[in-house]
């Protein structure tokens, strides 16, 4: 590695050309940096010494020529920003001094001038013409303002952002001053041997904050740096750009996609940090790599898997009924994403998983999330639920691991049960649930083809809001009016969806009814069972209520499984426990152990309906038959024994049994209730 300060128009100075390699990111700068930029020029003209002039940063590159004598071909490493921010500059002044012409400054720089030294190698044509090739639309842009031709199509916006205003800041300026700014910044010239420098070390040192670079365009970088240039530019074009493209506009949602990819391929349960997510991917990159794993399967199986992603965080490259599903359930929340990646595979590439199957285990997940929020449950710790079920799919049952699997969540996590739902539902203040609109959206159109746009819709209390009724909405509701209103103002009975809101307003029913745009003549189908009532109370909203919960109950339902199959699963689940512990590495006594394994014999060999499960736990042993019927606890010059027992069903002349429901608390015990032995 050499480091030598000198002046930047000496760095680009010769037949030379920068690139930057598609590993790099496009070109972000905005109008605050390019502004401070200008700050930095203005700076480095007022230092009157281009040898010690405005210092503008480190320019890390490596050598990529090849053979041909007389043209030196550099790949940036660190700089791009830099670099693009002053080539445009330079194209912008270039361009005002030849829309000047003759009535310029005698004192300012020739434009031909500053298209040899900075932005052009005369001597060159095509490809090696321009001094600094960027990727891309970047590059296209870039190529047309350098060559004073119509911008693409599609030009790169930041690039004509900072052209522009450069030109709006150089028509005030003294323009000999500015290029004298130019000529004065010095530079920090940081050429890498390729021999001996690792480019990728280098980039992480200079970058390692992650200020500026997604955790996504570490990984990028991290991946191609370590190609030669021409399989870096095929790697990219036939896998990263189409995944970069998938994820435009999408702010961290491709650092997401990294992360639940990772936790797929790696087992993870546990949600990584956001700034954790390329040393862990590097990790998994690296483990696949020593064993000689070939990069470009890894790419494919990146690319397929950012499709799945897309798709449902994004609504990308689905349609018809799976667009639909995937929409409705994104709607709740964003955390499933990494089940959902989970069922698109199986669903993508393997037989035996159903679009039927898919669909319906898409709207069970939906299920889940809606239950859940109207059960107003907690929603913390949901990655790690998703991470969970989407490990504990199998490829030969998909959809009845995934049905087994939502009904084996723990307490705190469980599926609700119909009762509960319907309880949510009844709730006094449905109306105050984020998931109110989705609800009623929902409500509107299941089960049927002919869809209603509801996109226009707001909700609607059919009894007004106000509590300042009118008399006509209080001798319709009766003395008790006002406990009418606040039973069951906001309650589901009481909602619907209308494009006519402000025109409804606080009117009687009965107008509500009949004015134009009225219930009578809605589309709406949640407004069928209002514009058949003579009048609105209590009896009507409740009724209401209880045809919606019903239709609730269908659209959102239970899984369906079989109990023997949950049995299954509790009892594999057993078994690896069982297979991952041993219970001779729990620390315990010389006594101890000597009761212990003496126990222990006579514990294995017993009798039930199937072999007896013993499980290694942090500071006891549990065994299972395969439902749990004991637990050894060492204690240092005894064992104490938690049977599972009624106390009533022991037999205890010598007294040594109490009854477990009667401690508040038993040291190391993982198990509650029973009898314990002392």
């Amino acid at each position: 590695m050499q480091a030598i300060n000198r002046p930047f128009s000496q760095l680009i100075n010769g037949n030379t050309q920068f690139f930057i390699p598609v590993f790099q990111r496009d070109f972000t700068w905005g109008e605050d940096q390019c502004r401070q930029f200008w700050l930095d020029v203005h700076r480095s003209s007022n230092s009157g010494n281009a040898i010690s002039g405005h210092f503008l940063g480190s320019f890390v590159y490596v050598d990529s020529s090849d053979t041909s004598a007389g043209f030196t071909r550099w790949m940036v490493i660190d700089g791009q920003q830099r670099l693009t921010t002053l080539t445009i500059l330079l194209v912008a002044l270039r361009d005002v001094l030849v829309k000047l012409g003759p009535q310029g400054d005698p004192n300012n720089p020739k434009p031909e001038a500053i298209d040899g030294l900075f932005l052009k190698n005369p001597f060159e044509t095509g490809d090696r013409q321009r001094k600094l090739v960027l990727r891309r639309t970047d590059d296209e842009t870039l190529e047309c303002l350098i060559e004073g031709r119509d911008l693409p199509a599609i030009p790169s916006e930041r690039i004509v952002e900072a052209y522009e205003l450069f030109i709006q800041l150089l028509e005030d300026a003294n323009l000999d001053l500015v290029h004298k700014g130019i000529m004065g910044l010095v530079v920090v010239d940081v050429r890498l041997d390729p021999l001996s420098d690792n480019p990728q070390l280098v980039f992480e040192s200079l970058n390692s904050t992650g200020v500026d670079l997604s955790q996504a365009d570490h990984i990028r970088n991290f991946v191609l740096m370590s190609l030669a240039e021409s399989e870096q530019n095929r790697m990219y074009e036939q896998y990263w750009r189409k995944i970069e493209v998938l994820f435009r506009e999408a702010g961290p949602a491709l650092d997401n996609f990294f992360r639940d990819y990772i936790a797929l391929r790696t087992g993870a349960t546990i949600q990584a940090r956001n700034d954790q997510i390329y040393q862990i991917f590097k990790n998994w990159f690296n483990d696949l790599a020593s064993s000689d794993q070939d990069i470009e399967p890894i790419l494919r199986d990146l690319l397929r898997a950012s499709e799945y992603y897309a798709a449902f965080r994004l609504g990308r490259g689905v349609e018809g009924k799976l667009s639909s599903a995937l929409g409705q359930t994104r709607r709740l929340g964003d955390t499933p994403a990494i089940l959902i990646m989970r069922l698109f595979a199986s669903h993508r590439e393997s037989q035996l998983f159903s679009e039927r199957d898919f669909l319906q285990a898409i709207d069970l997940v939906e299920s889940y999330l809606l239950r859940r929020a109207i059960c107003g449950l907690n929603t913390r710790g949901y990655w790690a639920i998703f991470a969970g079920l989407a490990k504990s799919l199998q490829k030969d049952a998909i959809f009845q691991d995934l049905k087994v699997g939502f009904t084996r969540l723990p307490e705190s996590y469980k599926f609700p049960s119909n009762k509960e739902f319907t309880d949510g539902l009844k709730a006094e203040n449905v109306y105050r649930f984020q998931v109110c609109r989705p609800l009623l959206e929902r409500l509107e159109n299941a089960g049927t083809n002919e869809l209603t746009d509801t996109s226009g819709y707001s909700i609607e209390h059919i009894m007004p809001q106000n509590k300042n009724l009118s008399h006509a909405w209080k001798a319709m509701l009766g003395d008790d009016w006002e406990d009418v209103h606040n039973r069951y103002l906001h309650s589901l009975g009481n909602l619907t969806l209308t494009g006519y809101n402000s025109t409804y307003s606080d009117r009687p029913f009965e107008e509500k009814k009949t004015i134009t745009g009225g219930f009578n003549e809605s589309a709406v189908r949640l407004n069928r069972y209002v514009r058949e009532q003579r009048q609105w109370g209590a009896q009507e909203i409740s009724q209401r209520e209880n045809q919606l919960v019903e239709k609730a109950l269908q659209i959102w339902s239970q899984p369906d499984v079989d109990g023997h199959l949950v049995r299954q699963a509790q009892i594999q689940d057993l078994i690896t426990l069982s297979a991952d512990s041993d219970p001779l590495e729990i620390n315990m006594s010389e006594t101890a152990k000597g009761l212990f394994e003496a126990l222990r014999s006579e514990v294995i060999q017993l009798g039930f309906e199937s072999e007896v499960i013993e499980i290694a736990r942090e500071k006891s042993v549990t065994y299972h038959g395969p439902d749990f019927f004991l637990e050894i606890i060492p204690r240092r010059h005894r064992l104490d024994l938690l049977l599972s027992l009624d106390f009533g069903e022991v037999d205890d002349p010598s007294g040594i049994a109490e009854d477990r429901d009667q401690w508040t608390f038993l040291t190391y015990a993982t198990h509650h209730g029973g009898v314990v032995l002392f």
